[in-house]
């Protein structure tokens, strides 16, 4: 998925709209996530569950989830599997920032860059750093090493490694979201070759995996509200016989009444029977003359 996906909604809370059970479900996220989309498809799927943004900071998305502060988040991967549940969404690519001075500034904005070519630059990785390079937890078999030389303190968050940048300290690697969502007018970006990809997982404790946590996982698989899983899954089956009897007394009234239009064609058959009987007869009249003209009025043959 693209960053065309949507921004993510500010946190929110929809007041008063409890249904009957006074549920309400809580969808945390993390900077750079697109929520947007799935949290309009469940408002218009389901308007009796309110539903809650919670912005989380990357390294408090799952305590928020284990603490019970969210029923769901939007977070990047990976996660303690002995306790989540998560389902990957979409992959985001990697970028790499650089001061407005930086030479590599001076590339048109659609041309990559190699990961060669930061080898002389300085690489700030924050401690919320969310790209997998080899060794760190999720990373891929193949996964490279960060490129350039490690700065000698690593930087807070990703907003202190943007200021960094900006001051032309060193360059940083971050997912397209991030960069967008820390956009300077001092700092640019161009997309990074080779490096590796962050993926974006929706994730819930596994033993609190209830109806409307299936909601949310049909509506982010991209279900229909027919075909989901969750507590709306059983609406249609209940409506199905309703539904069912409503066509079956339709066909029936219908099959009547085509039967009464069949009898009037049957009847206007007979009439067209009846009229070809008379066209018959008329052709058998006026073929008799020849009859009459050869055996007489007395019928009897001169």
């Amino acid at each position: 998925m693209d960053d065309d996906a949507g921004t993510a909604p500010e946190a929110t809370t929809d007041g008063g709209g409890d249904d009957g059970a006074g549920r309400r479900f809580r969808l945390a996220y993390v900077p750079g996530a697109t929520p947007a989309k799935w949290v309009r498809t469940w408002r218009e799927r389901l308007p009796d569950v309110p539903l809650e943004l919670v912005a989380v900071e990357p390294c408090d998305a799952e305590r928020a989830l284990r603490d019970d502060e969210a029923d769901a988040a939007i977070l990047r991967l990976p996660v303690d599997r002995d306790v989540l549940s998560a389902i990957r969404l979409y992959e985001e690519a990697p970028v790499v920032l650089v001061s407005r001075d930086h030479l590599l500034a001076a590339l048109e904005p659609e041309e990559p860059v190699a990961l060669d070519d930061l080898a002389d630059d300085v690489l700030l990785r924050p401690l919320d750093d969310v790209v997998p390079w080899a060794g760190e937890a999720g990373a891929a078999d193949d996964a490279p090493q960060p490129p350039g030389r490690p700065a000698d303190e690593r930087p807070a968050t990703t907003g202190d490694a943007v200021v960094l940048v900006a001051a032309n300290v060193g360059v940083a690697v971050v997912p397209q979201s991030l960069a967008r969502l820390h956009h300077r007018k001092d700092v640019t970006y161009r997309r990074l070759e080779g490096a590796p990809s962050a993926p974006v997982a929706l994730a819930w404790v596994a033993d609190r995996d209830d109806d409307l946590v299936e909601e949310m996982v049909g509506i982010v698989r991209g279900r229909t509200a027919n075909s989901s899983r969750g507590r709306r899954a059983t609406a249609p089956a209940e409506e199905a016989a309703p539904a069912r009897e409503r066509r079956d007394r339709d066909a029936r009234g219908g099959a009547g009444r085509g039967g009464a239009g069949t009898g009037r064609g049957g009847a206007g058959t007979g009439r067209a029977g009846a009229g070809g009987g008379r066209g018959g007869g008329g052709a058998q009249g006026r073929g008799t003359p020849k009859g009459r003209g050869a055996r007489g009025r007395g019928g009897k043959r001169r």
